[in-house]
């Protein structure tokens, strides 16, 4: 009998660096079995809602979530059934038509804001990191992000920094850090806790093929 796939969850604030400690995980893993699944594409579909009310939408809550459909994607992926795997049109705020599939891996990390917000996902994971930086370097890399890649002005970022990105985080995300089984400091740059997360998967996936 096949054994289950290894589900790893990957949490921590907008800019702490989860998107690093994710990449670096995968690059090890790579020509391996391994797929992510990122929390982003997963916003609710909002197709029926006019666009100028779509801009209201409050993106760092989880209620903007379509977890019910992530929890489904995850439970088939768990099978070693494949999905289709939502796009989310940033541009359009709402779900795109087109979809991704997705075969069926041997360890499947689940990667978002609210990775472990949501006890059903919770209870579906081996392994959860909380990635837990600093405020003043998140908003850094938030404006350097959001300035270079989205064409955002550093007023508009802070503005929603201060108004709803910290609120919610303080509100909402920070507390899942209690759920986590390692936390990781400092995101990307933790070299040593990243090789320590990689050898601890290795352990389980041989453990599993025994």
């Amino acid at each position: 009998m096949r054994s289950k796939p290894v589900v790893i969850g990957i949490a921590g604030g907008s800019g702490s660096g989860k998107t690093s400690v994710t990449n670096s995980i995968y690059e090890k893993f790579k020509g391996h079995s391994i797929l992510m699944l990122q929390q982003d594409l997963y916003y609710k579909n909002q197709s029926h809602m006019p666009f100028e009310e779509r801009l209201l939408t409050n993106y760092d809550h989880p209620l903007a979530f379509d977890n019910d459909l992530m929890f489904e994607h995850l439970e088939q992926l768990l099978r070693y059934e494949s999905i289709e795997k939502p796009i989310y049109d940033f541009k359009l705020n709402t779900r795109s038509e087109e979809t991704v599939h997705v075969e069926p891996k041997d360890v499947i990390i689940v990667e978002g804001i609210f990775a472990l917000e949501d006890e059903r996902l919770r209870d579906l994971m081996d392994i959860k990191l909380y990635v837990d930086t600093d405020a003043d370097l998140r908003i850094i890399r938030r404006i350097l992000r959001d300035t270079k890649e989205r064409g955002r002005s550093i007023d508009s970022v802070i503005e929603q920094y201060v108004s709803v990105v910290r609120p919610m985080h303080n509100q909402f995300i920070e507390p899942t850090k209690r759920y986590a089984d390692i936390i990781i400091p400092e995101g990307g740059q933790n070299h040593v806790a990243i090789d320590l997360m990689v050898t601890k998967i290795q352990t389980i996936l041989q453990d599993r093929a025994e």
